[in-house]
């Protein structure tokens, strides 16, 4: 029978292929089309066709597959006259029942079996392929609008125009940008342009005829183009026309310099912690500028000690160039070696970088990062960051307290019958030195509590019997400001005080569950004041970059001659209050605001206020073209000169002067009435 098997599975199998064919087509019409459609996206569409076809053939053979385990099950399912027997058919038979029961099976395939048979069990069995159709849009969908994306991106700018046409008779400028920038020098008709800062600008005529024209420039400036053209050294944003010629303004906008970019890259924080097991450390590090970087190096501090015996040592790395003038980029793998870093000892780092600029070279240093190696653990906490005290000799380290807790914790594992008296005494002998010790490192916080809790009593008494006196502290402490708070008593910076904080309240509660008689769970918070305090002698050392005082110049034959004249005093004086709005300014804001004469040189006054005062080039455009519209007659544009003027001016600074006044027996008198109410 394997001839009639044979033919059975081809014959399903031609019947499932016919069903799921389509639908793989199907899936593959997006693909084609976005291949087909969009140029840009060829080689992605390739990858999914091939990602298509490999599916497809996959799926084709997990179907004959399918059929060839179960094709005998499906025809039972399908066709009862077959009285569930199609396994006969998939065996040889050997016995004469079987067969016989086999040729009755045959006799029946021929009418029992149709093409609207197969095609039924192909459609009970085989599904719709969904998840194929699905990712097909969604790649097609995806790449439509990834090449959108692309198409936008290289579009050429619409409408504006890169130069304007130079025409003979008309103005026309030629820039010339500064050597540095690497900006070529361009010529162009009267528009918009925006040029690097310092560029040489030249106002031109070709073929001119008749009488030179005179530009006009926003801050008040006239240029006169002779044969030579008229030229100016653009340093600031300004707009300028033709005079007499046109009403037409155009912009000259400045593109200021940048100073250089320079990013610490690796490590991320500003003190990195290294394991103390650490061969190597990894630093990278990008400086860039918007055109050209000639000098960028690593600057590197090792600090070495500790206490007053801190040495330094310094480095300095160029950083190498790269196919990119603009860029400078440096990652590397030090060891500590290389570094000549020792346990215990820190790394302080910054890069400075400088750019091209020839006459205003620009500057820019990162902040300084450290790198710390954890040194041995001392075995005393006499040396931490905080500033030395006279202790009682008794005075316990936190290390020791916590030798003395395990201690007590181990002989009550060993005795737990120990007398609760003998328990209650070490727990609270260990309880007091822990309250030494959380009283020590309380000071440097501010807290005035002693050492010593008969003095303590005694200062508060003190306290509480003078709020009930006099009330003089009451109202102190109500008015006045208070610089024995715990915030305000120390130099030290906020992160100090944190790490204090958490010391303290850790003492705290390991010194109440010692005092409850609990010394196991007094353990945990000892280790966390422990930590906090080894955190702070890890932050004793302060790098700050070396600053000097340079006093003024003095002229030598000035010294030792007594003579003051010319030499610069360091005497400040108590001065009248400067007007901070000029008078001419005052009386330009008051006639702008009627519609008679302005003042004389009001043009200069203005102008010289708007170059001082705003900062925003694009406001100081549209302030420049007030002054000229109201410079042409325009009396409606008289309000919004004043008001960019009203915007320049301040408040004048409050000037605090003594008073002289006469002390005269009413005065007295009435001073002592008030007193004695």
């Amino acid at each position: 029978m394997p001839g009639e098997t044979d033919h059975l599975r081809r014959r399903l199998w031609t019947a499932i292929w016919r069903r799921r064919g389509p639908q793989w087509l199907a899936a593959a019409v997006p693909l084609a089309l976005a291949i087909c459609l969009l140029p840009a996206t060829h080689p992605a569409m390739a990858v999914a066709i091939a990602v298509w076809g490999i599916w497809a053939v996959a799926d084709g053979y997990r179907w004959r597959h399918r059929i060839s385990q179960q094709w005998t099950s499906w025809l039972n399912a399908a066709i009862p006259s077959l009285e569930d027997s199609s396994d006969l058919l998939a065996v040889d038979a050997t016995t004469p029942i079987a067969r016989l029961q086999q040729q009755r099976l045959q006799a029946r395939l021929a009418s029992a079996l149709t093409d609207d048979d197969y095609r039924s069990i192909a459609h009970t069995r085989a599904g719709y392929i969904i998840l194929p159709l699905a990712l097909s849009l969604l790649t097609a969908g995806a790449a439509a609008a990834w090449h959108g994306r692309q198409a936008a991106s290289s579009a050429p700018p619409p409408a504006t125009q890169t130069t304007k046409p130079i025409v003979d008779g008309e103005v026309y400028l030629r820039v010339t940008p500064p050597a540095y920038t690497g900006v070529a020098v361009f010529d162009t008709g009267a528009r918009d342009i925006q040029i690097p800062q310092y560029s040489e600008v030249r106002w031109c005529v070709r073929n001119p005829s008749g009488a030179q024209p005179v530009v006009e420039l926003g801050d008040g400036q006239t240029l006169a183009i002779d044969k030579d053209c008229a030229k100016l050294r653009v340093e600031d944003s300004l707009f300028w026309r033709t005079r007499g010629a046109s009403t037409t303004r155009y912009n000259i906008r400045v593109t200021p310099d940048q100073p250089p970019q320079v990013t610490i890259i690796e490590p991320t924080e500003l003190i990195h912690l290294l394991q103390k097991d650490a061969k190597s450390v990894q630093i990278s590090v990008n400086a860039r500028d918007d055109y050209a970087i000639v000098r960028a190096s690593l600057h590197m501090t090792l600090a070495r000690g500790s206490g007053e015996n801190i040495r330094f040592s310094d480095k300095e790395v160029p950083l190498p160039q790269s196919s990119d003038p603009k860029s400078r980029s440096w990652k590397k793998q030090w060891t500590l070696t290389e570094l000549g870093m020792e346990p215990g000892d820190e790394l302080y780092f910054f890069v400075r970088a400088t750019d091209n600029a020839p006459d205003n070279p620009h500057t820019t240093q990162s902040p300084t990062y450290t790198l710390r190696l954890p040194g041995p653990e001392a075995e005393s906490l006499d040396s931490t960051a905080l500033p030395s005290l006279s202790k009682p000799e008794n005075l316990r380290s936190q290390r020791q307290i916590i030798i003395d807790t395990e201690q007590l914790v181990a002989d009550l594992q060993a005795h737990p019958n120990m007398p609760a008296a003998t328990l209650r005494s070490r727990s609270e002998s260990v309880a007091a030195d822990q309250a030494a010790l959380r009283l020590r490192y309380g000071q440097f916080l501010g807290e005035e509590s002693s050492l010593f809790g008969d003095e303590e009593h005694e200062h508060e008494h003190e306290h509480h019997g003078s709020e009930k006196a006099g009330g003089e502290i009451a109202v102190m402490k109500e008015f006045g400001h208070a610089h024995d708070q715990e915030d305000n008593a120390t130099i030290f910076d906020p992160q100090t005080k944190a790490v204090l904080k958490r010391a303290l309240a850790a003492m705290w509660d390991a010194e109440k569950s010692l005092r409850a008689i609990a010394p196991k769970t007094a353990l945990p918070p000892e280790y966390k004041a422990l930590d906090a305090i080894k955190e702070l002698q890890a932050a004793e050392r302060v790098y700050l970059h070396r600053t000097s005082f340079v006093p003024p110049a003095l002229k030598e034959e000035k010294r030792m001659t007594g003579d003051i004249v010319g030499a610069m005093s360091y005497k400040r004086e108590q001065g009248a209050a400067s007007d901070t709005v000029p008078a001419e300014v005052r009386d330009l804001v008051q006639a702008l605001a009627q519609d008679g004469a302005l003042p004389a040189l009001w043009s200069k006054s203005a102008r010289d206020t708007i170059a001082a005062r705003i900062t925003d080039q694009e406001q100081k455009l549209n302030a420049q073209r007030a002054v000229q519209d109201v410079q042409d007659g325009c009396v409606p544009c008289r309000a919004e000169l004043r008001a960019w003027l009203r915007g320049t001016l301040t408040d004048a600074p409050v000037l605090l002067q003594a008073h002289p006044s006469a002390d005269t027996p009413f005065r007295q008198a009435w001073r002592g009435k008030e007193q004695a109410k």
